[in-house]
């Protein structure tokens, strides 16, 4: 009730099997989704909903006072080690070889070095051996999101079922609702325009004739073919695309871009950027690499460049909505969404200098299904960068939407709970 999951699943159940009904159904016309963004108060009061919610109950703390119980000697002569500092906390793992015993350990020595309880965080439950060396290190618990499934999207012509992780009351049931207007109104159609990751290391000269040299150097079309064979040794899927470079005085950055099958690559072209450096020092010797990644990338970072030159993959989808879906699935109209989208997504995030977000919330989406999807929720910085456009088709009747999405940093995989 909390995570507004009855409501969520209230939606996504359909009556009709895996075909959306087009009937503006009762259920449809009493579920008003008030806010398109409800985090600003608890999910269940953000929603008006036919199906009643649990009351939701508050708390001014944060954990129970509740402590986890030490059973042994040795656990506690451990504790106190790592709390008098004489043990350090990321070591515990490999001194006791139980990853679990380590969190457990770890977790009750924080909780006497702030006084604060962690009794709120599950322990139990979680495969601690399975992210040792790989991700999260010194664990001391867990949290857990719930996952909701929006859809069918029909998207060129199959359907995808939309996994997405959030606490955001009413975020999977719009979702849901876009997909049921799109799948009533004949599906959307998605083309990739782009498909390359990105690295951009710095490097300096003592002047800026030297770097402005390297610069025409690395463009010149004659001498790709040889960058893109040495780039091209470390990996069997990453090949170099591009090499454009920008120079502030004289230091120079190189943006390289590759292709890099599903993976999504930035490890593949890190390597690849290594090798070219390391083949640039011959005819360059004065070149100081600074940096692997002079932040020309751009990763991680609202930017420009990725704006307009595209990191990752760049995609572009539209879909054409019926009127009547519009009236009956959506509750407004083609002109009223077409002003909005104008004076919101466009006017609006224009005045407010937007870099890449002229759209509604495009992020929420990308970072919900990045979560369950085990992508890098960091990512959804750039990733979310979209532009929304809205058009009255079909002499005003119908609603073709499209969104443009230039850099969309994602794996291709499946998600391994569902495998």
């Amino acid at each position: 009730g909390f995570f507004g999951i009855d409501f969520v699943q209230s939606l996504i159940i359909r009556p009709t099997g895996d075909v959306w009904s087009g009937e503006d159904d009762e259920e449809g016309n009493e579920v008003l989704l008030r806010e398109e963004d409800a985090r600003t108060v608890p999910c269940g009061q953000a929603l008006d909903c036919s199906v009643p919610s649990p009351p939701i109950v508050t708390s001014q703390k944060l954990f129970h006072e509740k402590t986890v119980i030490v059973t042994t000697e040795e656990d506690e002569e451990i504790i106190k080690s790592v709390v008098a500092g004489a043990l350090p906390s990321y070591s515990l793992e490999s001194k006791l070889g139980d990853c679990k015993r380590a969190a457990a350990i770890r977790r009750e020595a924080l909780q006497r070095l702030t006084g604060r309880s962690l009794s709120g965080l599950p322990l139990d439950g979680f495969d601690y051996e399975s992210i040792l060396g790989q991700c999260c290190e010194m664990p001391v618990g867990y949290v857990q999101i719930p996952v909701g499934i929006a859809g069918p999207l029909l998207l060129n012509g199959r359907e995808y079922s939309v996994p997405m992780a959030t606490t955001e009351g009413c975020l999977v049931a719009s979702t849901n609702r876009g997909c049921k207007a799109i799948h009533l109104s004949g599906g959307a159609t998605s083309i990739l325009l782009k498909d390359g990751m990105t690295r951009a290391p710095v490097v300096r000269f003592s002047t800026a004739k030297r770097a402005a040299e390297l610069k025409f150097y690395l463009e010149d079309p004659e001498n790709f073919d040889t960058f893109a064979v040495v780039f091209n040794r470390s990996s069997r899927f990453g090949r170099l695309q591009s090499i454009k470079c920008a120079i502030a005085g004289k230091n120079l950055y190189l943006r390289f871009t590759c292709s890099t099958g599903d993976a999504m690559g930035m490890n593949m072209v890190s390597k690849g950027v290594q090798n070219v450096l390391d083949f640039l020092q011959t005819d360059f010797p004065d070149m100081d690499v600074i940096g692997i990644s002079g932040n020309f990338c751009s990763d991680k970072k609202p930017a420009a460049v990725n704006w307009i030159e595209g990191r990752g993959k760049s995609v572009v989808c539209e879909a054409i909505i019926e009127g009547d879906v519009v009236r009956k699935v959506l509750k407004t109209s083609v002109e009223s969404l077409v002003e909005l989208n104008m004076l919101k997504n466009l006017t609006g995030s224009a005045m407010a200098g937007a870099l890449g977000g002229f759209n509604a919330h495009a992020s929420n989406i990308v970072t919900a299904i990045y979560i369950a999807t085990g992508q890098d929720p960091a990512q959804n910085v750039e990733s979310s960068h979209c532009i929304t456009m809205m058009e009255a088709v079909n002499d005003g009747k119908d609603l073709h939407i499209s969104v443009t999405m230039p850099s969309v940093e994602v794996i291709d995989c499946v998600p391994f709970w569902l495998s």
